[in-house]
């Protein structure tokens, strides 16, 4: 390497990470002119951001040095040698205190580490909730996978801003689902792949080709940089990490750093406040439709009121397709920036109000074709749903419903990418097998294409679908389930209101333990060949509680404790049973 100067900077930028990069788009941004990013190796994280910002970046030379010159700081690569007003060294190392979260047999598990081909159409979970999480599923992701993120504990306000706008573009294309507050509690093997295991019952367990654990980074000892004491004393060379350690050693965080940078070294062009502290509260509609962009990927083109408290709509992503088995279910959004049909008042609201609100809803079914005929699985590249407003009370405040309530055909909306659920037909393999759909209000939506999967597949055995609501007009799909009776003499509807003065008052408990289902319908519920599908409040399905010896069923006596006195299984892990259920609720 020459002595001779190779040039001059405003910034020179030491890591491709997220952070690095960050600062670099922010202090062009900002009007820092000459800003250059070094890389030891062929990429950054992130390389799509790179000329879309025009970053310049040199690739494939290391640090050797920092220097103070002439009251400026003179850095030595391996390569060049250049003179800069300020520096930030952005190199990022596996934490060597840090121990994986889970632990697993499988060899496909890994941490840090992704196949570098063959993920094509794989699905990919992810675990973790920093810029290093990130970056491995957009490198999934950019390998055709689909991606899972399991990101409990994430904060995107506290992401690298690089970070968290290709997380949002991610999401927006509906390349990775987002699972901000689950992570897996167990990863084991199943049939050769590793399966998730969550313990929050809104996330299901879940099959992978591949899990990759994100570990925890940190900034190396600065000393390994070398700089000299006279170079830090400049308070032009900055470190990206925690700030701790090292007294007169400048550190932030990646979400704060370029504004602390911009303060320090370019005080005449006026720093940004940091990331964090940002809340662009004025609610103007020029900025809501910027969210609107910067969220939604999908279209509402129907929204079919009941009544005022229950729809059935249909969402037609931007990208990807609308493929699903029957009983999946998929995630649904929308900012809280978005009014309210009613009076109440979100938590923390101002804190919120930038982000999105996501909801899992089981996949329903529109049952007929306009022209009559039995709809199809797939439905024009489309989703439906079924959904119920659910009102405010003292104890709760929902957030998605009642601002889902104000909407209407062609409004934009947040579609996740990932469909998913194990509450399928799959163990229902014999046509001639009685299949029994237990469900609450809602709970129905998946059972409306799974009877008409059975029905199109030519299931020959009895189909029986049962539903409690409070009213007759909670019936969204009575109409065309009539119809679906008239149709197919295997099949069967028994809607059970609850509060109608025309029909005693019965629950789903009773058609099992009064020998009402025998007596009404005519089918005996035996456990050689029948299968059991629950869906809806968790006290009509009323799962056991506790593990192992102290397992127990709860008070409320539920469908499952009923049906297993009767010599029914429940479906678990590695355990398959004829009662299987689904508890979105």
């Amino acid at each position: 390497m020459s002595d001779q100067l190779d040039d001059r900077y405003d910034l020179i930028i030491i890591g491709g990470t997220a952070g690095g990069l960050s600062v670099a788009i922010s202090s062009l941004r900002s009007g820092v002119e000459r800003v250059r990013l070094i890389a030891p190796g062929s990429h950054v994280a992130f390389d799509e951001l790179v000329p879309v910002n025009q970053v310049d970046v040199a690739y494939g030379e290391t640090l050797i040095s920092v220097e103070e010159q002439g009251g400026e700081l003179l850095i030595t690569t391996s390569l060049r040698r250049y003179l800069s007003h300020g520096c930030l060294i952005a190199v990022r190392d596996r934490d060597p205190d840090w121990q994986p979260p889970i632990a697993s047999p499988s060899e496909c598990v890994t941490i840090d580490d992704l196949p570098t081909e063959g993920l094509e159409d794989r699905d990919v979970l992810v675990v973790g909730h920093t810029d290093n999480a990130v970056e491995l599923v957009w490198n999934a992701a950019n390998a055709g996978a689909r991606v899972v993120l399991a990101a409990g504990g994430m904060d995107p306000a506290q992401l690298a801003p690089a970070a968290d706008t290709i997380l949002r573009q991610l999401e927006r294309e509906r390349h990775a689902t987002l699972l901000y507050r689950a992570v897996p509690d167990e990863i084991s093997d199943d049939d050769k792949f590793p399966v998730a295991y969550f313990s929050d019952r809104r996330t299901p367990d879940l099959e992978f080709d591949h899990i990759v654990l994100a570990s925890h980074r940190r900034r190396p000892p600065f000393e390994t940089f070398g700089v000299t004491e006279e170079a830090l004393a400049t308070g032009r060379v900055w470190f990206l990490g925690e700030p701790d350690i090292h007294p007169g050693v400048p550190t932030a965080h990646a979400w704060e750093i370029g504004s602390r940078i911009a303060e320090a070294c370019f005080p005449e062009l006026g720093a940004p406040a940091a990331k964090s502290t940002v809340r662009r509260r004025a609610k103007h509609e020029q900025f809501v439709e910027e969210l609107r962009d910067d969220h939604y990927n999908a279209t509402i083109t129907q929204f079919e009121p009941t009544h005022s408290d229950l729809w059935v709509l249909r969402v037609k992503p931007d990208h990807g397709d609308a493929s699903y088995i029957p009983g999946q279910y998929a995630s649904l959004g929308l900012g809280y920036w978005e009014d309210r049909i009613d009076d109440a008042v979100d938590p923390d609201l101002d804190e919120k109000w930038e982000k999105l609100i996501r909801r899992s809803y089981s996949i329903s079914h529109p049952i007929f074709e306009p022209s009559g005929y039995l709809a199809p699985g797939d439905t024009d590249g489309e989703l439906e749903f079924y959904i119920v407003l659910v009102r405010a009370d003292e104890n709760h405040v929902p957030a998605l419903t009642p601002r889902l309530a104000l909407k209407q055909p062609g409004d934009r909306i947040y579609l996740g990418p990932k469909v998913a659920g194990r509450y399928t037909l799959q163990s229902v393999i014999d046509p001639s097998t009685t299949v029994v759909f237990f469900a609450t209000g809602t709970g129905e939506a998946p059972h409306n294409s799974m009877a008409a999967e059975l029905l199109r597949k030519g299931h020959t055995g009895p189909i029986i679908a049962t539903v409690t609501v409070r009213n007759w007009v909670d019936l969204g799909y009575l109409k065309k389930q009539r119809l679906l009776e008239e149709r197919y003499p295997n099949y069967h509807y028994m809607p059970m209101p609850t509060r109608e003065s025309d029909v005693p008052k019965r629950y789903l408990q009773d058609l099992i333990s009064n020998n009402d289902f025998d007596e009404v319908l005519g089918h005996r519920l035996t456990p050689d060949n029948t299968h059991v599908f629950l869906c809806g409040n968790p006290a009509m399905i009323g799962l056991p509680e506790g593990e192992g010896d102290e397992e127990h069923f709860p008070e409320t006596v539920g469908v499952v404790q009923l049906l297993t006195e009767r010599g029914f299984t429940l479906d678990r892990r590695n355990q398959p049973g004829n009662i299987h259920y689904e508890e979105y609720w």
